[in-house]
């Protein structure tokens, strides 16, 4: 709640709060969440706010001599310039590489001050993702899917034997057989929808458990 202190002694006041006598209250009504040493503040409500150094995934929506237009499920114009790849883009030879449709796992490069997003995925896992299945939850949840030090997400993974990433847009990837793609969505929207609720990761837990798993992932496996 607006005012609410957030009792994080050693963190820096992040996204949604403030800091008072050297205390980290909350400015917005939201989810607490903690990332690199920063406690912030996620709004239940509107739409995702890019931020550099997020993790997102995105889907092509227009292709240029040199880049591509990326819909990461946010209210600016998001690109991804073929410098920022690890491929040797000829100009004009763009849509070799990426078309409109793909799916790619990506990092909010820059953020400049009139909301253009530039995007980069040089770095090592980003990547366009073939195949899989696409699920949007609002992006204030992703922390709760994710589960703290990544325990929900590692529990999805072992019990429907599927590759999942989930971007800090709101946007999630599942890749596996049809019976785990089909479990895990089904747990994902079961998180969405009891979000507040005491014991989630318990009741996630046994919903997983009654169901027939497709066994453990591959070696391949990424959040």
């Amino acid at each position: 709640m607006p005012g609410e202190e957030l009792g994080d002694s050693g963190f820096r006041p992040g996204t949604g709060t403030y800091r008072k006598d050297g205390r980290i209250f909350a400015a917005q009504l939201g989810l607490k969440n903690i990332r690199s040493g920063f406690v912030n503040v996620i709004p239940l409500a509107g739409r995702y706010q890019p931020r550099q150094g997020d993790s997102v995934i995105g889907m092509v929506q227009d292709v240029g001599p040199s880049n591509w237009m990326v819909d990461i499920n946010c209210p600016y114009t998001s690109f991804l310039h073929a410098n920022e790849t690890q491929w040797k883009v000829d100009f004009g030879a763009a849509s070799q590489f990426l078309a409109v449709g793909d799916t790619v796992l990506a990092k909010i490069g820059t953020v400049d001050e009139i909301k253009r997003v530039n995007l980069t995925m040089k770095e090592q896992g980003l990547r366009k993702l073939a195949n899989g299945q696409i699920l949007k939850v609002p992006h204030s949840k992703v922390p709760r899917v994710i589960g703290r030090g990544g325990s929900m997400i590692s529990m999805l993974k072992e019990h429907t034997g599927c590759r999942i990433f989930v971007g800090q847009n709101g946007v999630v990837w599942i890749d596996g057989e049809l019976g785990g793609i089909a479990l895990a969505t089904a747990a994902i929207n079961m998180i969405d929808r009891g979000t507040h609720r005491d014991g989630l990761t318990e009741s996630v837990r046994a919903f997983l458990e009654k169901s027939p798993g497709t066994g453990a992932p591959g070696p391949e496996r990424e959040q």
